[in-house]
């Protein structure tokens, strides 16, 4: 089905092209922000978003408190989709994002991930002595990082391994570690293993609080109309089956 859906995305391209002919410094730019777990499932709903609007999508992905830091210093961001709600809904508060377009769109989960070890399968196997070099996202701004200081501590690992802990910038750059081999395994999103290479094994929901994620429209946006087509893609049925392809959970009320 996703190499269809993807076939008529193209097609779509090409005859948006074939119909419209615009200098490029006349056609706007959406910018979104994004965390960096939404990268397979964003580029693709980017595509079919500029296939029908005719409207360029820029993304910049990464950790969510750096994205949110971006923000606060005025970069030129149209929507902001976090890893988490706290930051979109604090935002909000502050008249930053504009408060009737924060939605709650997927719930991430959580996986270890290995090209080196296939018999992982616990996350206790994490304290086993051949396992020398774990990725996870710095918890200190990523929330997928704070999930998998949860997970180990609900392990009861976490002083064992602490050691071996290797801190990637975001979670993009945690799988990334885990995909070359330069770690033993990395606790990374579910999303971005999806198709790829090597072992992985979900960790239980119940180690780690949910990852909640939530996006917002930046009230300074000068595409507010765009904007809000992108957010209804995402937050519409073909929005929600692209992010399930990729492993998301959809909240009911989304």
């Amino acid at each position: 089905m996703k190499t269809v859906r993807l076939s008529l995305v193209f097609l779509l391209a090409f005859a948006f092209a074939g119909c419209v002919e615009l200098p490029t410094d006349e056609v706007d730019t959406l910018t979104v922000s994004a965390a960096a777990d939404l990268r397979p499932a964003f580029e693709e709903i980017g595509a079919i978003f500029t296939a029908r609007a005719g409207v360029p999508v820029k993304f910049n992905f990464g950790s969510t408190g750096t994205l949110v830091q971006q923000v606060l210093a005025g970069a030129p961001v149209d929507v902001l989709a976090a890893a988490n709600t706290s930051d979109v809904e604090r935002l909000a508060d502050q008249g930053i994002i504009l408060p009737d377009s924060v939605s709650v769109y997927a719930i991430g989960r959580l996986v270890l991930y290995s090209t080196k070890h296939a018999d992982i399968a616990h996350v206790e196997d994490l304290a086993r002595p051949g396992i020398e070099r774990i990725a996870i996202a710095n918890p200190d701004h990523a929330p997928y990082g704070v999930a998998a200081r949860e997970t180990m501590r609900a392990a009861g690992i976490w002083n064992t391994v602490q050691d071996r802990l290797v801190l990637a910038e975001n979670a993009g750059q945690t799988f990334q570690f885990a995909e070359t081999g330069n770690v033993d395994v990395a606790l990374a999103p579910l999303s971005l293993s999806i198709g790829k290479e090597g072992s992985t094994y979900l960790v239980p929901a119940e180690m780690h609080r949910p990852i909640v994620q939530a996006l917002g429209i930046v009230a300074a946006t000068s595409h507010a109309a765009e904007a809000r087509q992108f957010v209804d893609l995402v937050m519409g049925p073909e929005g929600r089956e692209i992010l399930g392809d990729y492993g998301f959970q959809i909240p009911e009320e989304a």
